[in-house]
This record gives C-alpha cells, sequence and structure tokens, in this order.
C-alpha cells in the first residue's frame, strides 16, 4: 500500500484557495473607489496611520487598497495578512518587537517600522461551494498599542463589507456580461441562463434590457423578486420609475436620458420603494447596447444593496460618534464646522460656535472616582443634545470639553443668553459613596463673520472668549470671598 504524504491535503487547499484568487480578477488590477474608501474608513475608525486591503498570491502579498502605504506588494515570508489567513478571528500584535514571529521581519526594523498589526481574514467562495482566506484588512502602526474588543468587533465588520463588495463585484461582472452578450450566444442559452439565474439569487441582482425603438421594459426574475412583484407581465417605463421616490427618480430618469442620447454608462446607488412600501438601498447599471453598429437598447444590472449600506451607515456612524456621550467626536466636528461656515459666508446666515469647559470635572474625578466622572460627562452629552437646542451640533473634543454649533436664527439672536442658558443646563449633580457633588461648566461664545477665515480662526476666537469667561468666573469668586471674610 502507498503511504499516503500528510502535507497533500495542505497542498491541495492551497491549490484551491489559490484558484479562488485567481477567478476573482482582483490581483494586479486597477485601483476602484470602494474599495480605497474601506481602507481610509478602517483607518479613521481604529485610529490608525496606516490600513491596508490585501491579497496573498502564491509568493506574494499584494495590496488591492492601501491609506498610508506605498508598495502594491511584497515578499509572502514578510507579509502579516499570510499569518492572519491562517486563523479564523482578527489577529492582533501589540508590539511586533516582541513577537518571535516578526522581531526579525525587515518591515519591522528602523523608527518607522511595525509595531502594531491588526488584520481581519477575507474569505471568497470556491468553485464547489467552500469559503477560502483570500487575504486581510488590517490596521498598523509604527508605535505599539492594543486593541480593545469593540475595535476587534469592528476589524471582523470590515472583514464582512469587504467580503460582500467583492462577492458583489464578481457577481454583477458576470450579469452584466451575461446580460450584454446573451443574444449573440444563442447556442449556449440554457448553460448561461443557469448560471446567470444562480448569480441572481447569491448576489440578489438581476438583469434588465429597454429596447430604444419602442421603450419596452424586459426583467429577468430577479429584478421581479427585488420589486416585490409576481414574475409576469412587462412594466411601462412609467411604472418602472414609478417605484422610485421623487428624490431618486429624477437621477435615475437623467441618467437613463443621458444613456440614450449620449451612450454614456452609468452606476446609480438609491433609494427604492418595493411593491409592499418597504424603503431598500438598490445599485442600478446601465450603458448602451448596440446591434450592427446602431444603438438598439439600454441593459443593465439591478441589485440591492441594502444590507450593504446599513452596514456602512453603521460604521460611519461609530467613525463619528463619541462612544461614552453619543455625542459627535472631534472629526465630525471639524467637518460639521467647516459645512457650517461654507453655509453661513454663502448665505449670509448667523451662525455661533459655542466652546465648554466642565468646571471642577478634576476634583469628581479625583474625590468620587472615573465612574462618577463619566456619569457626568454622560449627563453633559445629555444637556447638550436637548431639543431646546433645535437642531444644533454637539460634540465632544476630548476629556472635559465640548462644543456646540450653533445656526438656528432664534438662539443665535442672543448670545448672552444662550450663554446663560447653556451654563444652567449643564450644572449635573453627581452622588457617590454618600458624597455629592454638582459639575458646572463655563462656555464661551464666538460669532461667524467674514474675518474667519479657516476653522483656527473660529476656533481660537471662542477659546478666547472661553477662557475670558472663566477668569471673570474666578473674579466673581474672590469677589464673594471678599466680601463674606468682610
Amino acid at each position: 500500500m502507498v503511504p499516503i504524504d500528510p502535507s497533500e491535503p495542505a497542498r491541495l487547499d492551497e491549490a484551491r484557495r489559490l484558484a479562488t484568487l485567481n477567478a476573482l480578477a482582483l490581483l494586479d488590477s486597477e485601483p476602484e473607489r470602494e474599495f480605497d474608501a474601506l481602507v481610509a474608513l478602517a483607518a479613521q475608525m481604529l485610529h490608525a496611520p496606516t490600513a491596508l486591503l490585501t491579497l496573498i498570491d502564491r509568493d506574494r502579498q499584494w495590496i488591492k487598497a492601501a491609506e498610508g502605504f506605498a508598495p502594491r506588494e511584497i515578499p509572502r515570508g514578510m507579509a502579516f495578512c499570510d499569518h492572519t489567513i491562517r486563523g479564523t478571528q482578527p489577529m492582533v500584535i501589540p508590539d511586533a518587537r516582541d513577537d518571535i514571529r516578526f522581531v526579525d521581519n525587515p518591515l519591522v526594523a528602523g523608527e518607522t517600522g511595525v509595531r502594531f498589526y491588526a488584520g481581519a481574514p477575507i474569505h471568497a467562495i470556491g468553485s464547489e461551494g467552500e469559503r477560502h482566506a483570500i487575504g486581510a484588512i488590517c490596521v498598523i502602526d509604527d508605535a505599539p498599542r492594543s486593541l480593545d474588543a469593540d475595535g476587534r468587533r469592528a476589524l471582523m465588520h470590515l472583514a464582512t463589507l469587504a467580503e460582500v463588495m467583492i462577492a458583489a463585484r464578481t457577481a454583477a461582472q458576470k450579469a452584466l456580461t451575461i446580460a450584454t452578450t446573451a443574444d449573440r450566444q444563442a447556442a449556449a442559452l440554457s448553460r448561461q441562463d443557469r448560471i446567470f439565474r444562480q448569480a441572481e439569487r447569491m448576489a440578489a441582482i438581476g438583469s434588465w434590457r429597454m429596447s430604444l425603438d419602442d421603450d419596452v421594459v424586459e426583467w429577468s426574475d430577479g429584478v421581479y423578486r427585488i420589486h416585490g412583484l409576481p414574475v409576469g407581465r412587462m412594466p411601462s417605463m412609467d411604472d418602472a420609475l414609478a417605484f422610485y421616490p421623487p428624490h431618486a427618480r429624477e437621477h435615475v430618469a437623467d441618467a437613463i436620458a443621458t444613456a440614450v442620447e449620449h451612450g454614456d454608462p452609468f452606476e446609480l446607488e438609491v433609494d427604492f420603494l418595493t411593491a409592499q412600501a418597504e424603503l431598500r438601498r438598490v445599485r442600478l447599471l446601465g450603458e448602451r447596447e448596440t446591434i450592427d453598429g446602431a444603438p438598439a437598447a439600454l441593459v443593465g444590472v439591478f441589485q440591492d444593496v441594502t444590507e450593504r449600506h446599513a452596514l456602512e451607515t453603521r460604521l460611519r456612524l461609530l467613525a463619528d460618534t463619541d462612544s461614552l456621550t453619543g455625542l459627535a467626536n472631534r472629526a465630525a466636528f471639524e467637518r460639521a464646522l467647516d459645512a457650517a461656515m461654507t453655509r453661513a459666508g454663502a448665505e449670509h446666515t448667523p451662525l455661533l460656535l459655542a466652546l465648554v469647559d466642565l468646571d471642577g470635572f478634576k476634583a469628581i474625578n479625583d474625590t468620587l472616582g472615573h465612574t462618577a466622572g463619566d456619569d457626568v460627562l454622560r449627563g453633559v452629552g445629555r444637556s447638550l443634545g436637548a431639543p431646546w437646542l433645535n437642531g444644533s451640533v454637539a460634540a465632544r473634543l476630548g476629556g472635559d470639553e465640548f462644543a456646540v454649533i450653533v445656526e438656528d436664527a432664534y438662539l443665535t439672536a442672543d448670545p448672552a443668553w444662550l450663554r446663560a442658558r447653556l451654563e444652567e443646563s449643564l450644572c449635573v449633580p453627581v452622588e457617590a459613596g454618600g458624597l455629592s457633588l454638582v459639575s458646572a461648566g463655563t462656555v464661551g461664545i464666538a460669532t461667524f463673520d467674514r474675518d474667519c477665515h479657516s476653522i483656527r480662526d473660529f476656533v481660537h476666537r471662542a477659546d478666547t472668549s472661553l477662557y475670558a469667561a472663566k477668569r471673570e468666573r474666578v473674579g466673581e469668586r474672590r469677589r464673594t470671598v471678599g466680601q463674606d471674610a468682610a
């Protein structure tokens, strides 16, 4: 009997993995904005200077998308992600110099070498329905650090989103190819139709065709399924457009008209209402079909991307929100302030910026403990998110520093009243271990005008007002103490 080589199963599994990877046509492909946006989001969410989406080839690691990293490929033997794809959970390396697997890695050497790494495997479905790890999404830092449970979950969510994007990309390319060539491949119609229907079910996708001669619209079964309609009567163009809310209907109609007139392909992602009035998010692709040199129809792909869109929205919300208070974080605050200043400058509308500094917060932490301090911060978050502020954007800038962007005409009419109302709302009582204290806050307010040329100028004004208010409050306390002593 011939002995079985114990390494044979591993070699076969690696061969299938590589076959799955190569079938995706991702290696050595051009940059794509969806993947670039994903790694930028990973870097922002996990506060890392570098984020990568990598693919592990036979002898190399090829980088499909990168934030803060220049090389497109490195030898597989140097790749941290080659270790990541061997597991199912995120691989976290707090300090590569303390890890025997990587301490001698050339990527770790030097002042700017890799110190921290966290990566999660990305999988794709092979030809026989099996899952293979084809690469990873990871974040890298040149300083040692850790990754908490929320960070690990976020990394896994990002890996899931990458898998969905890769699957959707592959399915959409296959479905579009099938849709544009089906009429020319009559001999293989049965086989292609089976592949097409399978792709539709797997990717929640369908194809459509609109004849330019008579505007007759044809849908595949997948399009009916997404609309929530039984397969049957072909709809008119007006019937098809009626499924889009008014704000989306105009975009779709304009894209179709431009494609008909000029031959420009289009790709849209818009809101959509099913026959059951269920709000969904759909991706619509289309291009002009030419037969014998003459435009004959528009053909395209229709895909339900509701789950992916919801996941992206949740991830963006996490990236923009302070987890303790529920307010906007510094990055979201700066974007909101920049937008508000642009509106105020262009439309000559009022704009105030209030900076808040909590008084005695360190004493509360020192006396009652950090749990009580967190309760104070949550209370401030509730106060600055109160309905009376009428849509103002409140943010925690860090520590015990907060900011409020105010555009409401009623609230901006009397800055002194607004400051007093804010300071009144910041009185947050807190109790622990039988001791009671009241947290208070000082507010500085600045008004936007033409002399504010940048966010830095505007914040500096508010900061100056805040420090003046704090000095005034200290002076009042000294006068009170002097009067009491007299």
